[in-house]
């Protein structure tokens, strides 16, 4: 018994070698920042909690992360972020599914820039968008994901606070950067 499904295992390999060797990388730690640059105020958010996935069979990404993560360093301004603007409690994640525009071939130590279309998803809107992106061969069995990228606000029916305290740009920018392992 043990030999047939060993052979069954051999032949699988041979007859199906992309389904064995996967080109699917994924992430449950990569890291996330938005930058806030108002006239008169300056902040970052940030999260380690980005989920994701790179498919490179078929240019395929698709990242995910729970906003309730986001944190600027000051509660109070997390709490009134997550309540007021982003409405966490009935929008909790953004996400981005897109398709790289090119083939990717990488070897070992090998980046490449790429630029990926897809919708994007905040606050109960989607859209389409471009992501300029670079992707890096780190070993055969991982992946580095570096993303910038610009959100406007308005795009989304994310309000923009009027307290000055509270000065938000209404355009975030986006910074993604996450290890994937096969």
């Amino acid at each position: 018994m043990k030999k047939r499904i060993y052979l069954f295992s051999i032949l699988s390999f041979l007859i199906f070698p992309e389904k064995v060797l996967s080109q699917v990388f994924k992430t449950e730690k990569g890291n996330v920042e938005f930058l806030s640059k108002a006239s008169l105020n300056e902040f970052t958010g940030k999260s380690s909690d980005l989920n994701g996935l790179v498919d490179l069979e078929k240019n395929l990404l698709d990242f995910f992360i729970d906003l309730n993560t986001l944190r600027t360093g000051i509660g109070l301004r997390d709490r009134h972020m997550r309540e007021n603007y982003l409405e966490t409690k009935k929008y909790p994640y953004a996400e981005f599914t897109g398709k790289i525009g090119t083939e990717i071939n990488l070897v070992v130590g090998q980046s490449k820039s790429v630029i990926a279309k897809g919708k994007f998803k905040i606050h109960g809107v989607e859209r389409e968008i471009e992501v300029p992106g670079k992707l890096t061969a780190i070993s055969d069995s991982e992946l580095q994901l570096e993303a910038k990228f610009t959100v406007l606000l308005s795009d989304y029916n994310i309000d923009i606070p009027t307290v000055v305290f509270y000065e938000l740009a209404e355009d975030q920018i986006v910074s993604i950067r996450a290890i994937l392992k096969k």
